[in-house]
């Protein structure tokens, strides 16, 4: 089982760097925004907020006065038009209901629910501090992961869509015991959700840092383990930051995986992942080599945190083809053709 692991609680932000903002111009990611994270530290008041069962979470809904909620709120549907059509003017039936604000975590997201007044029909966006360690966890994923991200960046602030699913701790708690549960499709996704993460150096996923996208079918239910938070994206130095089984808030999916699937079965799993994703990689090897690219012209990241990392991972691949990565950006790359291999030929 799985056992407590370190990570930094504030990392340090890494800036957007004018070469980064130009990739983002480039693919259709970088706007000028109504409204920045920093407009929307002006509440006045605020209140926790519990979930639909009485439960306290980490979420505060806050209070503008009314003047500045006037001025504010239209620029939010504006930012949310645009997220969800590229178009700039706010519709006239979406309003702003709340505004919720997490303290937990690097980010400090500003959680925005939209509601359609004609049917009462609701929706959510983040806006965050924007951190090119996070901006190159949500390319990532977009690139190399089955999932598509909507976001956009403007310097020092970023507007995320809001992922739909069922948390990982919520799912393990309420959902994993229940008898008509599918517990082999939720072992077998775990597996390739791990070698996703491992593949690309995204850490820290924690069973509330992901969510479970749960699909019918024709015959049973489909599910997809999706990754929510891109804070730890190959910043950390030890190799187990970037495994979810080495969590103990994972741990009832990995006894889950031990006890339902045996090793040729799991292998089989982390081969069909890597093929998969080597498909992606060739198939989008300029824009990644692009920003990967970027990643290695501004290593930002702690000098010794890129050292371990890339020893760490040496040893696990036992290679010496990281010996001479200088920046995460290289970590990236070189674990993605080492781990990738064959399937890239």
């Amino acid at each position: 089982m799985a056992s407590d692991i370190l990570i930094t609680k504030r990392k340090d932000f890494l800036p957007v760097t004018d070469e980064l903002e130009t990739y983002l111009d480039e693919f259709g990611r970088h706007y000028s925004l109504p409204a920045s994270y920093k407009d929307l530290l002006g509440f006045t008041e605020s209140y926790p907020l519990d979930d639909k069962n009485g439960n306290p979470t980490h979420w505060a809904s806050v209070l503008y006065p009314r003047d500045r909620q006037d001025e504010l709120y239209p620029r939010l549907t504006s930012i949310y038009s645009l997220l969800r059509t590229g178009d700039l003017h706010a519709v006239p039936h979406l309003f702003v209901e709340r505004v919720d604000y997490c303290e937990f975590g690097n980010s400090r997201p500003f959680r925005i629910r939209v509601v359609n007044q004609y049917n009462d029909n609701y929706d959510h966006f983040y806006v965050k501090t924007a951190d090119a360690s996070r901006v190159y966890g949500l390319e990532l994923e977009h690139l190399l992961s089955p999932n598509r991200i909507n976001y956009l960046a403007q310097r020092n602030t970023l507007v995320e869509e809001h992922i739909a699913g069922v948390p990982g701790d919520v799912f393990i708690r309420d959902h994993l015991d229940r008898p008509d549960v599918n517990k082999v499709r939720i072992a077998k996704e775990f597996v390739k959700f791990s070698e996703r993460c491992f593949l690309r150096l995204l850490g820290d996923m924690r069973s509330y840092n992901y969510v479970i996208d749960i699909t019918p079918d024709f015959e049973d239910v489909q599910y997809r383990v999706r990754a929510i938070d891109f804070d730890q994206q190959s910043y950390e130095g030890r190799r187990s930051i970037y495994l979810p089984q080495f969590f103990k808030e994972n741990n009832p999916v990995v006894w889950l995986c031990g006890k339902l699937l045996n090793l040729p079965t799991m292998n089989q799993y982390q081969d069909e992942e890597r093929s998969l994703i080597a498909r992606r990689y060739i198939s989008e090897h300029q824009r990644i080599t692009a920003l990967l690219q970027i990643m290695k012209n501004n290593p930002r990241e702690p000098a010794d945190k890129v050292a371990q990392l890339a020893r760490e991972l040496g040893e696990y691949h036992n290679t010496d083809a990281f010996d001479r990565c200088e920046s995460m950006g290289a970590v990236v790359e070189k674990n993605l053709e080492v781990t990738l291999g064959r399937h890239l030929v």
